[in-house]
């Protein structure tokens, strides 16, 4: 049994004295420990290094004491499995040097046996679980079929994914066996981490707010759904997509446990978006991060007031920044463990 089950009451929609919180991205670039290891070994080397990225996920819950640890990994371990060739270049971010443009590429793309190709993320859950002690919930991750997409062809970062929407609008037939390809990897991928030991997995959808609510359903959602469907009844699953308000609807009555708030949107228009009765997660600014502890501690008060602390798990409305002062993650982890409703 967990001792701090805080976080897995929220996902039931239990009550609770107050809700639980976690930061995304909170096994990061703002902790100084972490730089230290990021000086030593490159990020793919820190992914699939078990005692490395079991480190890295415990090294926030020491310092600040979070309601739930997240494994440290990254979206993209999916597409390398994949055969899909991914580096990531310093101070420039995911590049892949050979895009899925075309038919011809996507008959390379393999949907892998992701124990063999993924079994370093199981060893690392195995080890996190022990330093965890079952003190708290560990959570497993993966990225949307589209958002994954995104990086597979564009082949790279954007800030509006061109080339990705265009393979997709032109070429639809190919695009939906890719997504199909990257679905069916990771729900293996997914179960095989709640097999390992994960109390809980998140889709993050980053890049879903890229689509038009039409293009959203047929691109992205209908993949996130089989995913959803999958795995909902060996784990809650929380779904997350930034700039996807529209979708809100949906996932609430999708069968996951929890959907993901970003900042854009306000908790009295989320709880209204999707129905009042399913829990939310968020959906503090990560840029808020930089006010004033006083400052941050008066507004993440006020963010529980407005969602209520039942069917409520405290985070940001995406990953935390890397120049955050970490004594400002530390108000934010505070102010939720001082709430008193």
């Amino acid at each position: 049994m967990i001792k701090n089950d805080l976080f897995l009451k929220a996902l039931k929609g239990e009550t609770v004295e107050r809700p639980p919180v976690w930061m995304m991205r909170q096994a990061g670039r703002y902790l100084p420990e972490f730089m230290e290891l990021k000086k030593k070994y490159d990020f793919f080397t820190r992914c699939q290094t078990p005692e490395l990225a079991s480190e890295i996920t415990v090294q926030p819950i020491r310092r600040y004491g979070m309601d739930a640890a997240i494994l440290f990994s990254d979206i993209l371990v999916i597409p390398q499995a994949m055969d899909i060739e991914v580096q990531m270049k310093p101070n420039f971010g995911p590049y892949l040097p050979n895009p899925i443009r075309s038919q011809k590429d996507l008959d390379h793309v393999v949907v892998p046996d992701v124990h063999d190709s993924l079994g370093y993320v199981m060893d690392a859950i195995e080890m996190t679980k022990e330093k965890l002690n079952d003190e708290i919930p560990l959570i497993g991750f993966a990225g949307s079929p589209w958002t994954i997409l995104c990086y597979c062809v564009e082949g790279q970062g954007s800030k509006s994914f061109d080339k990705a929407r265009g393979f997709c609008f032109t070429q639809p037939k190919a695009a939906h066996e890719l997504l199909q390809k990257i679905t069916d990897t990771t729900i293996a991928y997914l179960k095989a981490k709640v097999k390992a030991g994960v109390n809980a997995v998140q889709v993050f959808d980053s890049w879903g707010g890229m689509l038009s609510p039409v293009d959203y359903q047929e691109f992205s959602w209908k993949y996130i759904q089989q995913i959803v469907d999958a795995l909902k009844d060996e784990a809650p699953v929380i779904v997350f997509g930034k700039g996807c308000w529209f979708a809100l609807k949906e996932m609430a009555n999708s069968g996951a446990s929890a959907v993901g708030v970003d900042w854009t949107c306000s908790a009295q228009n989320a709880r209204y978006l999707t129905g009042g009765n399913i829990t939310l997660q968020g959906n503090f600014d990560p840029a808020r991060l930089l006010s004033p502890p006083e400052k941050i501690k008066e507004m993440v008060t006020q963010m529980i007031r407005d969602f209520g602390k039942d069917k409520y798990i405290v985070n940001l409305g995406h990953g935390i920044l890397p120049n955050i002062p970490i004594e400002n993650a530390q108000a934010f982890i505070e102010a939720v463990k001082e709430y008193k409703g």
